[in-house]
């Protein structure tokens, strides 16, 4: 999930700004969360502190009465989150020589003097952070080849939460993000063949660890991010704990 900072000094454009992103992160299901909205460049520095996650930031141009103005910002931020999306929300228009001064390499330029079209702007711009996040994470997935039956799917690796015996000899039991497939397998074969991105946490699971959102220690449960639980044996949780 992408962190969305906002800095802009007037609390008046601040509250709407926010507002309407926090809607439209709901309404179109952008893969984004707000974490900071102020008026303070010092104190978004703050909390990006020195090892930030990717994030997208909406920041005014003028921050009066402030140590630094949102150009100044932006180059402090691209120090720390030299991938992130920089969105100036700004009275002025013409802003793309000094962006190309500080060597900011700013998204968008969004203009504060029309409101509806302010909004337009910023579900643009919200769109094409989305589809380049999209676009990378296509050229970076890894797949996982499996054949149910007649028909050979490719299931990408960040889509499956654990694998499962069946019961029956042979036979695997793939769940994924939103379904389940079938299939011939071996789970030591399956294990070697997946490496440290997955881990065995039981004779019956086999566990994709970036999937996990929680461990329940006295119950000895996985909690999966797709909600489903599967159990992890005493002897791997030391193992386990390691791994999350």
């Amino acid at each position: 999930m992408l962190p969305v900072y906002i800095c802009e000094d007037n609390p008046e454009i601040r509250k709407s700004l926010e507002e309407y992103l926090k809607k439209q992160i709901i309404i179109k299901g952008y893969d984004m969360e707000i974490v900071f909205s102020g008026g303070h460049p010092e104190t978004i520095l703050q909390k990006l502190g020195d090892a930030p996650q990717r994030g997208v930031y909406f920041l005014d141009v003028e921050l009066k009465g402030e140590s630094m103005d949102g150009f100044m910002l932006g180059t402090e931020i691209r120090k720390r989150d030299a991938r992130g999306f920089l969105i100036y929300v700004t009275a002025f228009r013409d802003l793309a020589f000094e962006t190309f001064r500080y060597h900011l390499e700013a998204l968008d330029y969004i203009v504060k003097d029309d409101q509806e079209r302010m909004r337009r702007e910023i579900i643009r711009s919200l769109d094409a952070v989305t589809g380049r996040m999209e676009k990378e994470r296509g050229e970076q997935r890894e797949f996982f080849t499996v054949r149910a039956l007649d028909v050979v799917k490719h299931i990408p690796m960040d889509e499956i939460m654990f694998f499962e015996t069946t019961g029956r000899s042979h036979r695997l039991e793939l769940h994924g993000r939103n379904d389940r497939i079938d299939f011939i397998g071996n789970m030591q074969e399956l294990e070697m063949q997946l490496g440290e991105r997955f881990i065995r946490v039981h004779r019956a699971y086999l566990v994709n660890v970036e999937q996990i959102e929680e461990v329940d220690l006295k119950r000895r449960e996985i909690l999966m991010k797709n909600k489903e639980k599967c159990l992890f044996s005493r002897g791997v949780k030391n193992k386990l704990l390691e791994r999350i």
